[in-house]
């Protein structure tokens, strides 16, 4: 039975919070066995203050057994083209997942529902449906936001299901030779191959600082499809382009960690690049950007592109490891939640320890004693909880952490910080009508708060809000949460 959207969303946010726990505090209510853990107890590895380059990989976690690895919440289970029969009966059907699904709160359907695309792809395994144009529309129109397994009691993978259910829809769904065109060209010619993306957007830099962009909006030349992507790229910055592939830490060095760049935010946000990278000297870290580092392979897999996405993370591998890093640090949150599960990918040895080494920049600056900050933030902000930060990675407080310790600061929270803005990748172009709903729902939200900077910690995210800033007609400022901890850093 259809409920209509305003019902469903009054449902949502009266919802009592107790029925929205997060993983981490179901964890912190009753411990779990190995068996059926909440994702909330992944181990997150802690730098203790002081403690140097030399002994910070000699304690990894500070519940590990010595010579015994913390195993890995989502499971042994290697990412195929067929979802795990495992993964798909963990399901209770409890529907405590329902009052957190963006897709299902608009729309009411239960194929549009976590534990109903979770039936869907259980039916398709074993032959009682066929992948079909409906049975596609249902997988498509998931954010894979994961705000399902934060709430989930039996600690179903419900992004690993997706993950696989897309591969297989893939394998098995007929496409126009337009889909099969845009597939090959963006997962197979593009984004593995960082110089061309690299010219891409130096044609699109041009397009931009010439006119020709005022020109062709003017005109209205393009075809719907390009004009939505056209209208999201925000004006484009010079790139991130490091001249050096080690720089030193400032001062005394504490800490060596490797940087990655991913294939977006050195090309769309560069200035978060720059702030990562002064953020992290000034506090003691000797940065490594290798040059070999590729795209992480999130988007390839996101959309059942698996081998594409192998490709990519084996090139990742040797890239990072080997230079005695204590940490290789994402500013990403999306790139970050894929690169630690590396090993579902490839189930090696080496992809298992790519993925105990990455950290995001807040996870990371979290956990160290921080030098003291030189200036004052006088602003108001309001965070919007990338979804592959606390669903997938399980880091919810380390923003808030690193937020509050700014002075001048505050933090004003808006109503429901950790639902989806409906970015999701590519999602806000392949499902322009879904996610624009799930925007302007956030943005009233955020329009609450009064806040003049609205802050995150994932590029999609940061595009699709600042989209939501130009529809709304607002007047805030969108920007990482490392940039503002880099501008307390400032000089007075």
């Amino acid at each position: 039975m259809r409920r209509s959207r305003r019902h469903d969303h009054r449902r949502a946010r009266c919802w009592p919070r107790e029925a929205g726990l997060h993983a981490a505090d179901l964890q912190r209510r009753r411990p779990r066995s190995d068996g059926a853990r909440a994702h909330g107890d992944r181990p997150v590895r802690e730098f203790q203050p002081g403690q140097g380059v030399a002994n910070a990989r000699a304690h990894p976690h500070p519940n590990a057994p010595e010579g015994r690895p913390i195993a890995d919440p989502r499971g042994c289970v290697g990412l195929t083209a067929t979802p795990s029969a495992a993964d798909l009966s963990q399901c209770v059907h409890c529907g405590l997942c329902l009052q957190n699904c963006p897709t299902y709160l608009l729309t009411g359907y239960e194929a549009e529902s976590p534990r109903g695309r979770i039936h869907l792809i259980q039916a398709l395994n074993e032959g009682r449906v066929e992948a079909n144009a409906a049975y596609r529309q249902h997988l498509e129109l998931c954010l894979v936001c994961r705000n399902c397994e934060s709430v989930c009691p039996s600690g179903v993978h419900f992004g690993r299901i997706m993950e696989a259910g897309r591969a297989q829809l893939y394998e098995r769904a007929s496409l126009s030779w337009r889909e099969r065109l845009f597939r090959r060209v963006a997962f197979h010619e593009v984004l593995p191959y960082p110089m061309r993306l690299r010219a891409l957007f130096g044609a699109l830099l041009v397009y931009q600082r010439s006119g020709l962009r005022r020109l062709v909006q003017a005109s209205r030349l393009l075809p719907g499809s390009l004009r939505d992507a056209e209208s999201l790229l925000p004006d484009l910055p010079a790139p991130f382009l490091p001249r050096w592939e080690v720089y030193p830490a400032e001062g005394k060095l504490r800490y060596r960690v490797g940087l990655f760049t991913g294939c977006v935010m050195p090309l769309v946000y560069a200035a978060v690049h720059a702030a990562t990278l002064r953020v992290l000297r000034h506090n003691g870290c000797e940065v490594h950007i290798p040059r070999q580092q590729v795209c992480c392979g999130a988007l390839n897999v996101h959309a059942g592109e698996q081998e594409g996405a192998r490709a990519m993370a084996r090139q990742n591998l040797p890239a990072f490891l080997d230079r005695g890093l204590d940490a290789i640090v994402v500013n990403s949150a999306g790139c970050g939640a894929t690169m630690k599960e590396y090993a579902e990918l490839l189930d090696s040895s080496a992809a298992a320890e790519f993925g105990r080494l990455t950290v995001d920049v807040t996870e990371f600056l979290a956990s160290i004693e921080l030098q003291p900050f030189r200036r004052p933030v006088h602003c108001t902000v309001t965070l919007q909880e990338s979804c592959h930060l606390v669903h997938a990675q399980r880091i919810k407080e380390a923003p808030r952490t690193l937020l509050s310790s700014i002075p001048g600061l505050k933090l004003r929270d808006m109503a429901h910080p950790d639902l989806c803005c409906g970015s999701a990748g590519l999602y806000m172009l392949t499902e322009r009508g879904m996610s624009t709903q799930i925007l302007d729902d956030k943005m009233r939200d955020i329009s609450q708060t009064d806040a003049q900077t609205i802050v995150t910690a994932n590029p999609g995210c940061m595009m699709q809000l600042e989209r939501g800033v130009r529809r709304a007609g607002l007047t805030a400022e969108v920007k990482h949460v490392v940039e503002l901890i880099d501008e307390a850093y400032r000089p007075a």
